[in-house]
C-alpha cells in the first residue's frame, strides 16, 4: 500500500478548481479508520451518526461531546494520513461562544480532529466565524440536518421548491462568507445542489444530493450494509454486504461450538507428559492420544 499525504483545506479548494471530486466516509473506530486510510479516502468524518449506527439511538440527538471525543481519538490513531473532521454534537454550539470554543478545543486537543462540522445556516454563521478566527477549520452542513429532525418534520428532501432553493443558496453563501472551508449538502435536489456548487468557491460534499457536488460522503455502515436489519436507501450504493457475512459466520461458529467441531486438533496447544506429572504426580492414568 502506498503511503499518502493527508489533504488540507487549501488542497481541497484546489481540487475543486481542478474538478477532482473529494471522497469522504464516516468512521467511528480504529479498524474502520485504518481501512479507510489504507483505501485512499480523502476525508474521514467522525459523524454524530454514530448515535444511530454504533450506539443504538434512534437519532443523533443523544450523542454527547464525550462520545465524540472518545470515537474521534480512536479514529485518529487509525488514520494517520487522512484529514479528520469531527461533528459538534447537538446543542454544543448554539449558546455561549466561550462554551462552544471549549468544546471545539476538546475535540481538537483530546480527540485529535483536524476540523469540526456544524449543522445549520445563517443562525450559526457568527459562531462559525468565531471558531475559524480561533484557528479551527469548519465544515458546514445544510439541507437535511439530522440534529434538527424534530423541527423540520422528519427526513425530508430539501430544495423541492423555489423558496427552499433560494434559502439553501443563501445559507451556503453565508457559511462561505463566515469562513467555512466546505459544506455538506444532505438530501438536496440535484439541480439545487449543482447550482450551489457552481456558485461557491469552496467544495460541496453531497450525501443524497446528486452527481454535481465537489465530493461525496456516505456512512460506512450503509456502504457495507453493516446493520441488522439493514434499510435500503435510494442515495446509497452498496459495495459489500458484510452484515450478512458476519451473521452467517457467527451462526456457523455457534453451530460448531455446540457440535464440538471447534476447536479442532489444529487449534489446541499440547503439553509434554512431564508437565502433567508435575501437576498430578507420577502414576496418573493418561488418556491415549488418538
Amino acid at each position: 500500500m502506498t503511503k499518502k499525504s493527508a489533504l488540507n483545506i487549501v488542497k481541497m479548494k484546489q481540487l475543486k478548481v481542478e474538478g477532482t471530486p473529494l471522497s469522504m466516509v464516516t468512521a467511528y473506530d480504529y479498524p474502520t479508520a485504518k481501512l479507510s486510510d489504507e483505501a485512499g479516502v480523502d476525508i474521514i468524518l467522525v459523524g454524530d451518526s454514530l448515535g444511530n449506527v454504533v450506539l443504538g439511538y434512534n437519532s443523533t440527538i443523544p450523542v454527547t461531546l464525550e462520545d465524540m471525543i472518545y470515537h474521534t481519538r480512536a479514529v485518529a490513531r487509525g488514520a494517520e494520513h487522512t484529514f479528520i473532521v469531527a461533528d459538534m454534537p447537538f446543542m454544543t454550539y448554539h449558546g455561549n461562544i466561550d462554551e462552544t470554543l471549549r468544546g471545539v478545543r476538546r475535540l481538537m486537543q483530546e480527540g485529535h480532529a483536524q476540523a469540526v462540522k456544524m449543522e445549520g445556516g445563517k443562525e450559526i454563521c457568527a459562531t462559525v466565524e468565531a471558531i475559524v478566527k480561533s484557528g479551527v477549520p469548519v465544515l458546514g452542513h445544510i439541507g437535511l440536518t439530522p440534529q434538527s429532525v424534530n423541527q423540520i418534520g422528519g427526513y425530508r428532501i430539501q430544495g423541492k421548491d423555489a423558496a427552499d432553493a433560494q434559502r439553501l443558496m443563501e445559507e451556503a453563501k453565508a457559511l462561505e462568507a463566515a469562513g467555512a472551508f466546505g459544506i455538506v449538502l444532505e438530501l438536496v435536489t440535484e439541480q439545487v445542489a449543482e447550482a450551489i456548487s457552481k456558485e461557491l468557491s469552496i467544495p460541496t460534499i453531497g450525501i443524497g444530493a446528486g452527481r454535481y457536488c465537489d465530493g461525496q460522503v456516505l456512512v460506512f455502515h450503509d456502504i457495507f450494509q453493516y446493520a441488522s436489519p439493514y434499510i435500503n436507501k435510494r442515495f446509497v450504493k452498496t459495495y459489500g454486504d458484510i452484515g450478512t457475512l458476519i451473521r452467517e459466520g457467527l451462526e456457523n461458529y455457534v453451530k460448531e461450538v455446540k457440535e464440538r467441531i471447534f476447536p479442532a486438533e489444529n487449534h489446541v496447544f499440547v503439553a509434554e507428559d512431564h508437565v502433567l506429572d508435575s501437576l498430578y504426580g507420577n502414576g496418573i492414568t493418561k488418556v491415549e492420544k488418538s
